[in-house]
């Protein structure tokens, strides 16, 4: 679509706001009570040390999201969640499908180079964040740790931490919304309070929805159930959940690059997956815990254990372009069935010494079994992207398969010893164990730790200076993904050491925050994509260093307005690694990571009282970044712009929200199973909700 035409729409978008927040201040103007005093509501996590804390005593970056900044954007997807989030960018899409994302941390994008936690349990287990099954229905907040977290959740975080935070079992409020939007997507969602059963609380969460894209043949279905259910009497809680998660994907191609640009060659929305694709999985993970009062006469002492079980099946009929031409055999396909299960069970004990120490110590164990068996085929397709339908191998003659054990001891110190300084420090040892297909196990034993200090400059009331600083040292498994070619050994683990100090400030009766942080990470081993025989495969990477700085402000208004804006610095370099590229073997020391942009910026502006007008403006940017590891594609930067109004009344809310509103169609990720290839933004959408409360 034409320059002209984009700025039209957005044009329109823009005005339509402009005049619906000039009508409702005319409304209420002149005549309108008073307004009450602006309340800042404090936020809580509990990521870094497992005890409650607020972000701002925390010796780390952190930040929240809570569930009403999630509805007053729209927000029904990671990528679009983690929109202003500081130092943190999410491409969609990727080799996981549609449905899936690829975050970035401190200049980091790998799909395995964080750590995704739901309702306290790692969501994928011993083996990949699962985000294709994410679902953000019913959310209280999202807490967002930029590092590794490596006394709390030990060899299974790294370069970050997502930490998504259902709604309490006992909230007695449901919603029920119902949107349709662009490319034939809609969906229905329902969150329901559940009749009581004595001082047993419980919630219910179902949800359809069906997302379709410019690109030919892709999309996806989902069905989704949660279920959540706890009881809280004489200082004992005992809580359980189950989440049913059916995901059918058609996948979309990624884009070829030849030399140092994307292909001319083939359309922006060509797919060349055989007609048809698909990309399924079935997801059940169940998890229970209880938290009780232990050993009467130590000050405050409570004792949680909380384990998981969970089954992912999947089902995967694919393909790439391998050749740019039309000639036979142009084209690998991929066909695959994975089954995976996970246990996980951490065990713990908080307590406090006298008022100014708080201790948590604990242990933990996570399993994860994953087998494999698959094919591969060559088929023929045009350059064109027209369908092609291709017969599904009948026998499966490869296999995949890996056990991965991680176990751990842990011990927290928090310590107080003035209002003005707050020391936190931890040590975990950990124990893993990795066998893939019929090979010899590998073991690693290693310890890992952090220590971080926050120091208050200045207090006033709510109003603060504080600098913070910390150390953390980590390490963890290499990733494992399922690839037809990865029994072909364990690779060696991870690791990293990370610096990091800033400030954290709160000013104008805490009606402003602002945090600045500066960081440097040192990779060991880190794991990057490569092909063995002619399939993906994984390699060890060498010495690679990431550091930077990073910047968010944010300001509360009366009236529900509110705004924020960061800017991030990023500069990710290879330090020491060799790779071979045609046949030579080449010294990638000083390049620039790839896909790794060196400048991010957004901001934002929202409208979101509780009657009345609502709305919000998201603008993106992303800096040049290197599609490539010896820099010689550059891409240029891209910026996106996201809008959407709507209006509440007491009950029910309308709203219409625009994503991507100039149609950018930049690559945002690199595909670890198509040899130089790229997935582009997703193009422009628009959607149109009605939610009710009751």
């Amino acid at each position: 679509m034409s320059t002209t035409r984009s700025s039209q729409i957005i044009a329109l978008f823009i005005a339509s706001l402009l005049a619906l927040v000039s009508r409702s201040a005319a409304q209420t103007g002149g005549s309108s009570p008073p307004q009450p005093p602006l309340v800042v509501k404090e936020q809580v996590e509990v990521v870094a040390t497992r005890l409650p804390e607020t972000p701002h005593e925390v010796p780390a970056s952190i930040e929240v999201i809570d569930g009403d900044t999630l509805r007053a954007i729209g927000a029904s997807n990671i990528r679009e969640a983690l929109s202003l989030a500081a130092g943190v960018e999410v491409g969609a899409g990727g080799d996981n499908g549609p449905a899936g994302a690829v975050p970035e941390f401190w200049g980091l994008r790998e799909f395995d180079a964080f750590l995704l936690v739901v309702d306290e349990i790692p969501w994928g287990g011993a083996f990949n964040p699962a985000l294709a099954t994410l679902n953000l229905r019913d959310v209280e907040r999202i807490e967002i740790l930029r590092g590794s977290a490596p006394v709390t959740y030990g060899a299974t975080s790294f370069a970050g931490v997502i930490h998504v935070v259902h709604k309490a079992a006992a909230a007695d409020r449901s919603y029920f919304s119902a949107r349709g939007g662009s490319f034939s997507s809609g969906g229905a969602s329902v969150d329901l309070a559940m009749p009581a059963f004595g001082e047993w609380r419980s919630r219910l969460s179902v949800d359809t929805d069906r997302q379709g894209f410019t690109d030919d043949r892709t999309s996806f279905k989902r069905g989704h159930a949660n279920y959540r259910g706890a009881k809280a009497a004489n200082d004992r809680k005992t809580w359980f959940s189950a989440d049913l998660n059916w995901l059918s994907q058609n996948p979309a191609s990624p884009h070829v690059r030849e030399g140092t640009a994307l292909s001319a060659a083939t359309p922006l929305d060509a797919n060349y997956n055989p007609a048809n694709a698909f990309l399924d999985d079935t997801r059940l993970s169940v998890s229970f815990g209880s938290e009780r009062a232990v050993m009467p006469g130590i000050n405050g002492a409570r004792w949680t254990t909380i384990a998981s079980y969970s089954h992912s099946g999947q089902s995967i009929f694919r393909g790439f372009l391998t050749d740019v031409s039309n000639t036979p055999k142009n084209a690998t396909g991929f066909r695959e069935d994975i089954d995976v299960n996970d246990v996980y069970a951490n065990t713990y004990v908080t307590w406090s010494l006298r008022s100014h120490v708080q201790v948590v110590a604990g242990g933990d164990f996570l399993f994860g079994n994953g087998e494999g068996q698959g094919a591969t085929f060559a088929y023929t397709v045009p350059l064109s992207g027209a369908a092609t339908t291709v017969t599904e191998p009948t026998t499966l003659n490869l296999d995949t398969e890996s056990r991965r054990a991680f176990s751990g001891g842990y011990a927290q110190l928090e310590w107080t010893p003035s209002t003005r300084v707050h020391l936190s420090t931890g040590l975990r040892l950990n124990a893993t164990w990795e066998r893939h297909g019929e090979g010899d196990g590998s073991t690693h034993v290693r310890p890992a730790g952090s220590v971080g200090a926050i120091f208050g400059l200045w207090d006033r009331g709510p109003d603060h200076v504080r600098l913070f600083a910390n150390y953390r040292d980590t390490f963890k498994p290499a990733a494992f993904d399922f690839s037809l070619a990865e029994n072909e050994g364990v690779l060696e683990p991870e690791t990293a050491r990370s610096y990091e100090g800033g400030v954290k400030v709160r000013a104008v009766e805490g009606r402003f925050d602002l945090e600045a942080s500066g960081f440097r990470m040192d990779f060991e081993n880190l794991v990057t994509s490569t092909v063995v025989r002619g399939l993906p495969s994984l390699q060890n990477a060498g010495s690679t260093r990431f550091q930077g700085f990073e910047i968010a402000a944010e300001g509360r208004a009366p009236r529900s307005v509110s705004g924020r804006a960061t800017y991030s610095f990023h500069d990710g370099t290879f330090v020491d690694f060799v790779q071979e590229f045609g046949g030579t073997n080449t010294q990638l020391a000083g390049k620039r990571f790839e896909m790794s942009a060196r400048h991010l910026f957004s901001a934002g502006l929202m409208v979101a009282p509780s009657i009345g007008v609502v709305g919000d403006v998201i603008v993106k940017y992303a800096g040049d970044r290197y599609l490539n590891k010896r820099n010689t594609a550059l891409a240029e930067p891209f910026a996106t712009v996201d809008i959407g109004v709507g209006y509440r009344f007491e009950r029910v809310e309308l709203r219409i929200d625009g994503r991507n509103l100039g149609d950018r169609r930049d690559p945002i990720s690199e595909s670890e199973l198509g040899d130089a290839q790229y997935y582009r933004l997703p193009a422009r959408r628009v959607d149109f909700t009605v939610g009710v409360r009751f």
